[in-house]
């Protein structure tokens, strides 16, 4: 559909300038981006239910007709209940309002509706409290989509079936045929209308099927793409390892999963003709910089500059300061350049990287400037690779003539899922703990325990140590009934904790600000933080001993473990609180996951199984084309849309050929999200 993808989203019959912006803010600007904007979930308005029939504790529809009308009760805060009794013929069913006077007038007339909600069974009486009720001409599987507050999903409902109209009938489909005839494929044109309006829930399964495969598939294309880019001959093969020499600098002896991953990238860089492009994977406190230092070791030694960017200027001067120590006593010089350094500083660095005195430079973003020129540089390592897009790494290569690559990712995913997300990369795993790393003990409470959980935390502090109070949201709002950072530090100055030294940390914060307050904490300065999210990467606190974390069931498993793993990094015992009033049973056993295990990969296979689509790297995947409707945890589409990728590019690298045009365009408009279009022509 590459025609409706320029075509603006005013076109599309009653959506003015307005509305435009509202669906701007969903990141739709055109017809096509509409299109392809899918539901959430659905709700099966088609097939209504007897109300003797109805289950239990499911939403459900029930078509049935006004039988008496009850008179309006009003109680406390001027709640107004309304009530009526319905019948489908056979059964009848109490259906209750709470303050829909509206709704209540339209009833109050009789007829017939769809009722939509959950049954609830008291002795012998049956009843559906709030439920949607619609005409019965609407009866048929109903798209809900992601939706803001000044576009509900009926808003977008409406906008979709416009937009669904300007499709030609026959759609140009960008998979060849032979391509959907051996995975059992619909036509594209089937696909788009039945993920929107499903004829039945198995045409929405069908439709599905293909839509993740064809994204799958363009991801695959466009990471194999990337990768085959890299290449080319590399203008800096070493001739010797060196990571024998370097192990003896350190005042541990490596696990063996670090020597498999070193000696990994120094056979990458030493016997290939190509640059090494790798991420070396692992959980929190593998020891994945000593990796890093490891190959940098070699990589100096054999002639070359490295680059080694961090996504906090914390983070980065955590490094500096570790790969300082490391090389004390050697000849390699390491530099460190941050946006916040004073201008002279930051030119004096700037020259050192130019004329070579400097062996290996770590920074931010700071790296990738402009007006950074290296000498001769070898190798670029990013860490924390999720918080780094295409386009950035991009930048960073860019710097030299075709250095080897290393990232490195503390976000434990299974193989097969690495190799997905991660798929212009080659793969090494620390799947091993240095000596002496603790396990943290992990507990679920309730609100009500949370006065016990603050004298915990009380006499951590008492004793010389320092905690993380995390929050999802960093201030309040009306509409999600959470608990967020600034009131929580409010809040606190009415506990036993209310004397303690205690500090806001959040995303909306200046740079300057959360470096400024994370080096206090650092420097025992402060003895609480609370925080919001951004403290999932950060510094190593080895005083800091306790995590409390406040409605956890809003956060994913596997960034639970990345919050939790801010502590348990010193020689003190470290445990970590997780507080939820959620009582579902699915929430339940999720977050005792966490309490019942420390192994981030067994972590992250659970978080996949429960969580599904989209979801597994949070609302955006950092660096990554944002995936509208695949489920990473779809191992069998993955591995065959990786074989159809395969076959492809073998035929046409390039993807030139005219069966392949639809493919192509596909591929750019998916990875435009990540500024790597030009690396795709």
């Amino acid at each position: 559909m590459p025609s409706l993808f320029k075509i603006p989203v005013t076109s599309v019959k009653g959506v003015g300038a307005r509305k435009a912006e509202y669906f701007h803010k969903l990141g739709i600007h055109t017809a096509g981006e509409l299109i392809r904007f899918y539901p959430r979930t659905y709700e099966d308005w088609s097939t209504p239910v007897k109300i003797a029939d109805s289950p239990k504790n499911k939403n459900c529809c029930i078509k049935a007709k006004i039988f008496k009308v009850l008179q309006p009760s009003v109680i406390r805060n001027n709640l107004v209940i309304y009530k009526l009794e319905v019948t489908d013929g056979e059964e009848k069913m109490l259906v209750t309002f709470f303050n829909q006077s509206y709704l209540y007038e339209k009833l109050r007339g009789g007829g017939e509706f769809l009722f939509y909600g959950t049954v609830k069974y008291n002795g012998y009486s049956i009843e559906m409290t709030s439920p949607s009720v619609l005409e019965p001409s609407d009866m048929y599987i109903h798209p809900i989509y992601p939706q803001t507050a000044s576009l509900n999903t009926k808003n977008i409902e409406k906008a979709v079936r416009q937009a669904l109209s300007m499709l030609p009938e026959k759609i140009n489909d960008p998979v060849p045929e032979h391509i959907r005839e051996e995975y059992d494929l619909c036509g594209l044109g089937y696909a788009v209308r039945n993920i929107h309006f499903p004829e039945s829930m198995a045409a929405l399964e069908t439709a599905k099927k293909r839509l993740v495969f064809d994204e799958l598939l363009v991801l695959q294309l466009g990471m194999a793409r990337l990768k085959g880019d890299r290449l080319e001959t590399t203008a800096h093969k070493i001739k010797k390892d060196y990571s024998k020499e370097f192990w003896k600098l350190l005042p541990f002896k490596p696990t063996n999963a670090q020597q498999r991953a070193v000696n990994d990238c120094i056979d990458d860089m030493k016997n290939n003709s190509y640059p090494m492009n790798r991420l070396v994977q692992g959980d929190v406190g593998s020891g994945k910089t000593a990796v890093a230092a490891a190959v940098c070791y070699t990589a100096v030694k054999n002639g070359s500059q490295c680059a080694f960017m961090a996504p906090t200027e914390i983070l980065a001067e955590q490094h500096f300061r570790t790969l300082s120590n490391i090389f004390e006593n050697t000849d390699v010089k390491v530099g460190l350049l941050t946006g916040s350094m004073k201008t002279s500083m930051k030119n004096a660095v700037r020259e050192e990287i130019k004329n070579g005195s400097l062996d290996i430079v770590i920074g931010t973003h700071a790296l990738i400037s402009d007006n950074v020129e290296f000498a001769s540089l070898g190798l670029a390592v990013t860490d924390e690779q999720h918080r780094f897009g295409v386009g950035q790494r991009a930048k960073l290569i860019a710097k030299g003539e075709n250095p080897h690559i290393l990232v490195m990712s503390a976000t434990p995913i299974p193989r097969t899922l690495a190799l997905m997300i991660f798929g212009d990369l080659d793969l090494s795993v620390l799947d091993e703990f240095p000596p002496g790393r603790q396990k943290i003990d992990t507990f679920l409470i309730d609100s009500s325990k949370r006065e016990r959980a603050y004298n915990f935390l009380k006499k951590h502090i008492d004793n010389g140590q320092q905690c993380y109070i995390v929050c999802p949201l960093v201030e309040q709002n009306d509409e999600i009934p959470l608990i967020s950072a600034e009131e929580y530090y409010k809040s606190l100055e009415k506990t036993v904790l209310k004397d303690y030294k205690k500090a806001v940390l959040h995303g909306k914060m200046k740079a300057s600000e959360k470096d400024r307050i994370m080096h206090e904490f650092s420097d025992g300065n402060i003895d609480i933080v609370i925080a919001t999210t951004v403290i999932e990467v950060g510094v190593d606190v080895p005083n800091s001993t306790v995590m409390m974390i406040e409605n956890a069931e809003r956060f994913g498993l596997s960034q639970l473990h990345q919050l939790r793993g801010r502590v348990g990094r010193g020689k003190c015992k470290s445990y970590c609180i997780l507080v939820s009033d959620n009582q579902k049973e699915s929430t339940i056993e999720r977050l005792k996951v966490m309490c019942n295990t420390n192994d981030g990969f067994k972590i992250a296979d659970e978080d996949l199984k429960q969580r599904g689509p989209g979801e597994f790297f949070g609302a955006k995947q950092h660096g990554l084309p944002e995936l509208k409707i695949a489920a990473l945890s779809n191992v069998d589409v993955i591995e065959d849309a990786q074989k159809a990728a395969d076959k492809i590019l073998e035929s046409d690298p390039t993807l030139s050929l005219n069966e392949h045009r639809g493919l192509n365009f596909e591929t750019k408009r998916l990875f435009a999200s990540v500024g790597s279009t030009e690396r795709l022509q």
